[in-house]
């Protein structure tokens, strides 16, 4: 996996010709492009086209061909398309065949040069014949033209900055900000009430006003630094019409599932460098290891050991992870993560995020590939992805018994509401139950984007300051859900709709998110083969029925996979990839809470009000309320304002951050 940084200059607003310009720009660029490193830390490159005003730059993780035949940007035998590509494509093998059946000649073995000939020979058609994960931008100098794409579930990142002036893209916002020192990025506030919202920020929007995400599925076409031409060349399948299967027998999707499994287990097992995998002794990790065996028999393991704290009250991972590689035979690596790996890595996390996500489990991402870097590691596979696509989140259990629950009168579902509300939210069992009874009013969509969310939305509301409230009283939170859902087709189910959000939303911009940047930080790629296109395809035809269950989520992934593993595995209790943020807060973290959020710190921001802030913590501490997440929320967004607003200057300095 790499990095990837680009600019498109409007040639009518720049004088580019004087060697003063030149020079001056090239030593901004490479500053820029080293700020990215980390993501490819075997190499970096850039190409110049000063009179096109296109400019691109790389850095180099080697996993395809590891000679010097891969390094970027690539250009073309005869030069007319240059490439500068994050990702794997997995059938590049099969599309390397054809293109050579049309006359094409490699230079490498390599699937960059395969996407670029692809190009060549398809135009923007290409990208719906790609299987794989990638962010990448293509120079076609015969139509003076920049394709800029990202693939279909938005596995790997793409940000943009675009004015009257040019077009800048990269793997990561703070290349962008390295490369415009001299425009003015402000704070998108209406985007940082969608953080404390979700934890993560649906759709587009980033920290800032003047950068965007890349939507997935979608291809950019650039010309002298403006947009000219957007193309979709993926979209989830809620979103058009989708077939489910019907009077289809068990045997026969289990059958179907098992091929689709093992095909996409296999076919990223692709790699000159090593691979080994994530393995919480889960359904998910665990399923993806026993396939990925069958490839190589030795694959090395690594896990999580939260240093014997529950994670606040989910199922402790360890011993599960310790039992499924013991059945498989496999290796296993063991990071340990405490309190104090947060508190000195928490800074660092957010710097390498790009986005204040309001979730710790970012760093165990990051604990794992450094150790696996350090074993000789390339590549991870994970198993993200499969509560995505066929369930296993309390709220698909819930989402499934709601209309069972609108059966009950409103008004003693009110009640139930109001009495949950004030159980001690310190009790597992208690915390659950007034998340579940939380918004019983609510119907259709209202109540399918209800379940996402992290804090009641009045008392949120409470947190700001009148100036930040009023600010953005006229922008919901929740608009971009909103506005996917009404894309979805007329028969879609409520499940059908809400694993949309979480393929569309939850998984882009919050798991992904984080697997991607937290693993290339540690000089790692990550993939992710539950999210597999042919996969995510097969999975949306599956029955509601056979997802989930009643009580039971993934029920058909799990009756295939009691072909290949113990039941102590597959039914074992549901557990999340975190941490005990709840325990830390109240006890190792306290002080550090004091720091980001004492009066002084966001009298200073203008966006929180301080004495609902300590308020919130004091109720949170009683077990009155339940706001562990959106407290760390608060945390990590004055440290990302700290970062990216009060220190811009010293960029470079906060990504030398030690560990």
């Amino acid at each position: 996996m790499c990095g990837i940084l680009g600019i498109s200059i409007n040639p009518r607003l720049n004088n580019r010709s004087s060697s003063e310009f030149k020079k001056k720009f090239v030593e901004r660029f490479e500053a820029s492009n080293s700020m990215l490193t980390h993501r490819g830390p075997d190499g970096s490159g850039s190409e110049y086209f000063f009179d096109e005003g296109i400019f691109l730059g790389h850095t180099r993780l080697s996993i395809q061909d590891l000679t010097s035949a891969g390094a970027q940007p690539m250009k073309s035998e005869s030069e007319k398309l240059v490439i500068t590509f994050n990702g794997e494509i997995y059938n590049f093998l099969t599309l390397k065949s054809k293109l050579e059946i049309l006359g094409y000649v490699f230079s490498s073995n390599t699937d960059t040069e395969v996407i670029m000939y692809l190009y060549a020979e398809y135009g923007l058609d290409c990208f719906e014949m790609v299987d794989g994960i990638f962010a990448l931008a293509i120079f076609d100098r015969i139509k003076n033209n920049l394709i800029v794409a990202r693939d279909g579930m938005g596995i790997k990142p793409l940000y943009y900055y675009y004015d009257e002036t040019q077009f800048t893209f990269s793997s990561e916002i703070k290349a962008i900000e390295r490369v415009l020192v001299d425009k003015t990025l402000t704070l998108q506030k209406s985007n940082i009430n969608r953080y404390l919202t979700f934890q993560w920020c649906p759709g587009e929007g980033t920290p800032f006003k003047e950068i965007k995400k890349q939507n997935p599925g979608e291809a950019l076409v650039i010309k002298k630094g403006e947009i000219i031409d957007r193309k979709i060349f993926y979209e989830l399948p809620i979103v058009r019409p989708h077939k489910k299967k019907t009077n289809v027998s068990v045997k026969d999707v289990v059958a179907g599932l098992d091929a689709n499994l093992r095909k996409a287990v296999h076919d990223q097992m692709l790699s000159d460098a090593p691979v080994g995998a994530f393995l919480s002794g889960g359904l998910d990790s665990t399923s993806i290891v026993a396939f990925a065996k069958e490839i190589d028999p030795t694959i090395t393991c690594f896990t999580i050991d939260t240093q014997g704290y529950s994670n606040d009250g989910m199922t402790d991972d360890l011993p599960y992870a310790r039992a499924a590689a013991k059945y498989l035979n496999v290796p296993l690596e063991v990071v340990e993560v405490d309190s104090d790996c947060l508190i000195k890595n928490l800074e660092k996390m957010v710097w390498m995020l790009d986005e204040p996500l309001g979730d710790p489990a970012p760093l165990n991402v990051f604990y794992i590939s450094e150790l696996a870097k350090k074993r000789g590691m390339k590549v991870l596979l994970s198993g993200a992805g499969g509560d995505d696509i066929f369930t296993g989140y309390r709220r698909h259990q819930a989402i499934i018994y709601d209309k069972k629950l609108q059966m009950i009168p409103k008004c003693i579902l009110s009640g139930l509401e109001k009495l949950t509300g004030k159980l001690d939210k310190r009790v597992t069992l208690f915390r659950r139950l007034a998340k579940l009874f939380s918004g019983t009013s609510l119907t259709g969509d209202d109540k399918i984007i209800n379940y996402f969310k992290w804090i009641d939305q009045g008392l949120l509301s409470s947190l700001y300051t009148n100036a930040f409230r009023q600010e953005i009283a006229n922008d919901l939170a929740d608009k971009p859900m909103f506005d996917f859902l009404k894309t979805a087709h007329c028969d879609s189910t409520d499940l059908d709709r809400m694993l949309a959000l979480e393929q569309r939303f939850f998984t882009t911009d919050h798991n992904l998110t984080y697997t991607d940047k937290m693993s290339m930080a540690a000089g790692v790629e990550v993939r992710v083969p539950l999210l597999a296109k042919d996969l995510v395809e097969f999975a949306a035809s599956i029955p509601d029925v056979l997802k989930q269950k009643g009580g039971e989520g993934k029920w058909i992934f799990k009756k295939t996979m009691e072909a290949y593993l113990p039941n102590e595995i597959i039914y074992r209790s549901k557990t999340g990839f975190g941490a005990p943020l709840r325990h830390w807060l109240k006890v190792e973290l306290s002080d550090y809470v004091e720091d980001l959020l004492g009066h002084s710190s966001l009298a200073a921001r203008g966006l929180f009000d301080s004495q609902r802030v300590r308020k919130l913590v004091a109720d949170n501490h009683s077990g009155n309320i339940d706001a562990s997440y959106t407290i760390f929320s608060l945390m990590c967004i004055e440290i990302w304002c700290r970062q990216h607003l009060d220190l811009a200057p010293t960029l470079t300095n906060i990504s030398q951050m030690s560990d």
